[in-house]
Parts: structure tokens; sequence; C-alpha cells
């Protein structure tokens, strides 16, 4: 007796379904991060951090699988943010090691709208403030923020941004496909992560949520 046919919407259900995965740093990628995003000296040990694995509805309305480096505390929290982030079909751009550690060699996709987490580097100050070093780690050097499609969602100082095709995402008025919504923060918030886009002052990192809000 032949088995009935799966009815279509369970084979989309199927297909559409989230996973997520938490694993330790492969030979290849520490050998990828070391010297480019993490050398000696950075505040947490190549040990401490993950490669988070999340399934992630792209600006094509695809499923697809993204990976990002974050701390190995973070990633379990994380997985539950982008778990709450596809049910509720946030378009990600491109979520990729390899865009995002890979050789200078590797071609990217141009438009720079990489959601990444890990990156020893000191906090980038404020345009108003001058300077090109705050003397502080930044909150991605421990591998505990997120930067979500920076393009959509920039880095604003003064009412500037460094990115000339973010230009047209600095006014936030009118909300369109890949920006931060209540909904996107309410996710963050559920783990206790603030974001950059509710700084006091004139200036706003509205693609940056952390696990201390800096």
């Amino acid at each position: 007796m032949r088995a009935a046919a799966a009815a279509p919407w369970l084979v989309l259900a199927v297909f559409h379904a989230f996973h997520a995965s938490v694993k330790p740093l492969p030979q290849p990628v520490r050998a990828e991060i070391q010297g480019r995003a993490w050398h000696a000296g950075c505040p947490v040990p190549l040990s401490g951090l993950r490669v988070l694995t999340v399934t992630y509805w792209g600006f094509d309305s695809r499923p697809h699988d993204g990976q990002m480096v974050v701390n190995a505390d973070a990633a379990h929290p994380l997985a539950t943010v982008f778990r709450r982030l596809y049910a509720l079909r946030f378009p990600i751009h491109h979520m990729s090691l390899q865009f995002t550690y890979g050789p200078a060699g590797v071609p990217r996709p141009r438009d720079g709208d990489f959601t990444a987490s890990f990156s020893c580097r000191q906090a980038v100050p404020s345009p108003c403030s001058g300077g090109t070093g705050t003397g502080s780690w930044s909150e991605h050097a421990y591998g505990e923020a997120v930067d979500l499609n920076p393009v959509e969602n920039p880095y604003v100082g003064c009412g500037m941004t460094r990115d000339p095709t973010a230009l047209r995402f600095v006014k936030r008025s009118t909300v369109r496909r890949g920006m931060v919504t209540p909904a996107v923060l309410e996710a963050f918030h559920s783990i206790g992560w603030g974001w950059g886009g509710s700084w006091a002052g004139a200036t706003k990192d509205y693609m940056h949520f952390s696990a201390s809000g800096h």
C-alpha cells in the first residue's frame, strides 16, 4: 500500500523551519581571524568564542544559513533572538564568516551590508568629539555585540554617517525593509541587550546591539 503524499504546506513548513547550532571555532576559522579580527592581548581568548549558525530570511524572501563569531556566553541567548527575528521574517542581507573574516582576495558583496559580531577593536569615538580611538574595548571585542544590517541601520554622529549608501536611512520616521523595528528591539531586550539607537545625545548607532547597551 502506497504511503500518502505529504501535503504541500507540510513540506513547506519543514523546509522553512528555523535551526541554530553553537560550536567551538574550527581550525580554519581560528586561522582566518588570527591577525585580522583577533590578536594577542584581546580581552577574550579564542577558546571563549563560538560559531553561531542560524537560519535567517534574506532580502530575496528565502531562508538562508548564516554564521557569526560570538562570545560563548552570548551564543545561546542570541540563537533565541534570531529565532524571533526569523519568526518575524525580518530580512537580513548577509551573515557570513567568509565575508567577515575571509582573505582579502575573497569576493564580497559590494553593498557591505554584513551582519556580524566579533571584532577585537577599540570603541569608535563619536564624530562630535573627534579623535580616532577611545582607549576602551568595543563590546565587539568581547563578542557581546551584533551589528544588524549596517546599511539600513547606520552609525550616525552629529547627523552624519560615514557610509554614503546609508544616507537615505538616517531619517528613521519611515520604516523600510531591514530597518530595526520595535519587534526587533523586543527580541534583543528579551535577553537583556541594549540598542545603540537609544543612546542619549547626538550619536546613534542604529545597527548596534550589545549586552551592556554600549
